[in-house]
């Protein structure tokens, strides 16, 4: 079906607020963040009562397209709005740094949220991490996850997978091993990318340790 901007504007009127989220969450699910965001911006201009629920979705269908700059944008957006993004907000504008592979804007989005005294969760954290992790900075990955642990967050799988990465990309071969037994430590089940990641570990520190011996 073709999306005009027209049909999307009319159809916003006749939706409630629960349908409204619906349709923009399907939009993003399909990947049409631009219709997603017309139907938002139809809403906007027929005086629907906005709510932060509808950014949410709005926010989410931008990251799912890997479209960054349109979520961190609507993420202003709605502050200026006066809806108080909340937790899911800040998630789903991290969800889109990640996928943009956008470290500095994932970390400058995670300082914002703890100014307007929201707490980060694992899933905004891994993402962080992750974040950091396609930039190629294994340090800001590193000190994500000290990060959580003195907020008494708990890394999963996930973190660790992202931060041992970026270690792994740096040839901080030591430290990703010291990642990997934390990991174990933890009681955390590594994934096959993880068990391939161990092995190769292995051979380069065994490599490594070769060559300091001659």
């Amino acid at each position: 079906m073709v999306w005009t901007s027209g049909k999307l504007a009319q159809q916003a009127i006749h939706y409630k607020s629960a349908s409204l989220t619906v349709d923009i969450r399907n939009h993003g699910n399909a990947k049409q963040w631009n219709a997603a965001l017309e139907l938002l911006r139809g809403a906007l201009r027929s005086r629907v009562e906005m709510c932060t629920i509808f950014y949410n979705a709005a926010i989410s269908a931008c990251g799912k397209g890997k479209q960054w700059q349109h979520a961190l944008s609507l993420l202003a957006e709605a502050w200026a709005e006066r809806l108080e993004p909340d937790i899911i907000s800040y998630s789903a504008g991290m969800t889109a740094c990640e996928k943009g592979r956008q470290w500095q804007r994932a970390l400058a989005l995670l300082a914002e949220l703890r100014e307007v005294q929201l707490q980060p969760d694992v899933i905004i954290c891994s993402a962080a991490i992750s974040a950091c992790e396609k930039g190629g900075q294994w340090q800001q990955s590193s000190s994500l996850l000290i990060e959580m642990r003195e907020a008494a967050l708990e890394p999963n799988t996930i973190c660790y997978n992202a931060a041992m990465s970026a270690c792994e990309k740096g040839r901080q071969w030591q430290l990703s091993i010291s990642l990997l037994r934390e990991l174990w430590e933890a009681n955390l089940e590594p994934d096959v990318s993880l068990i391939a990641l161990q092995r190769a570990l292995a051979r380069k520190a065994d490599s490594g340790n070769r060559r300091c011996y001659y």
